[in-house]
């Protein structure tokens, strides 16, 4: 039965599956029982607390607080989406030591690596402000993390794209090839798929383009093009379907991209390259005899 202190330590809406995630995540890491566990007695209860060491937008903070909060008390002292400094106490808790010191690494694992994704994808979300772009993700995931990774995205201030193969369709230049052409794949695609979903078509060139805008699709992807090129494009169709930028985007490339005139600019990075955020879990010393607080 998972404990819960008012302030949870979500941004909102939590992401899928999350409590299946962390169940394996912990059970990969104790298997059949952590053996330092026998250094000490389950009275033994101590008060620990996570701290940033560097700085970064926090994301993992409600997994901290489930993780902890299952065996004792916790105190969120900070939440999801925060921008947090070194020394910044994210949460405390108090709980037996052998259950702290055996679940802060899976903690802490979830703390660092989403707090990076978050922290990453600010970056790019500060660097297009002013401009109509939005910056996106991809499913360029870690596999069975990706709800939270795409929630860490949001916790950015970014917007996720589609959240698998079910929720949108993307024709690619395999899917165009083995289809015979762009306008044979849309057309096949909207009598397949419900009316509600959407078809992007990935497109290199601006003839691709023109077949694609032609097709009828919804979203063109303009795939490693020259922001010149990608202004002119967005500037004949515009108003006629989205257009979304990828392919190499970079922290130093993306304002061009979007001062060129598209919607959407989609960045693998964001979830493939982010730096982890350093945190660390600090044991509260207790206090020695005749000592007053």
């Amino acid at each position: 039965m998972w404990k819960w202190t008012l302030n949870n330590g979500w941004m909102g809406p939590e992401p899928a599956n999350w409590l299946d995630v962390l169940d394996f995540a912990l059970s990969e890491d104790l298997g059949p029982g952590d053996l330092t566990r026998s250094l000490f007695r389950e009275s033994d209860v101590r008060e620990g607390y996570i701290e940033a060491q560097g700085e970064g937008v926090l994301c993992g903070v409600g997994i901290a607080a489930a993780i902890f909060g299952d065996v004792g008390e916790v105190d969120v002292q900070m939440r999801d989406g925060e921008w947090c400094e070194p020394g910044d106490v994210v949460i405390g808790f108090e709980c037996p030591v052998g259950e702290m010191l055996s679940r802060e690494r899976t903690a802490l694992n979830f703390l660092m690596h989403l707090s990076g994704v978050s922290t990453l994808t600010t970056e790019f979300v500060q660097a297009v402000e002013g401009t109509s772009a939005r910056i996106v993700d991809t499913r360029k995931t870690i596999p069975g993390l990706r709800s939270l990774q795409k929630y860490a995205v949001r916790c950015g201030g970014a917007t996720n794209h589609r959240l698998g193969l079910y929720d949108a369709a993307m024709i690619k230049d395999n899917h165009i090839q083995a289809a015979g052409s762009i306008r044979n794949a849309v057309e096949k695609l909207r009598k397949a798929i419900p009316f509600t979903a959407k078809i992007e078509v990935e497109c290199e060139n601006e003839a691709m383009v023109k077949e694609a805008v032609e097709a009828g699709a919804d979203i063109v992807m303009l795939d490693n093009m020259k922001p010149d090129r990608m202004r002119s494009i967005c500037q004949q169709y515009k108003g006629r379907m989205l257009f979304e930028a990828s392919g190499g985007i970079t922290l130093s490339s993306v304002r061009a991209v979007a001062e060129s005139g598209v919607d959407l600019i989609s960045v693998g990075a964001l979830t493939h390259s982010a730096r982890a955020v350093p945190l660390h879990l600090e044991l509260v010393e207790r206090e020695k005899p005749g000592k007053r607080r």
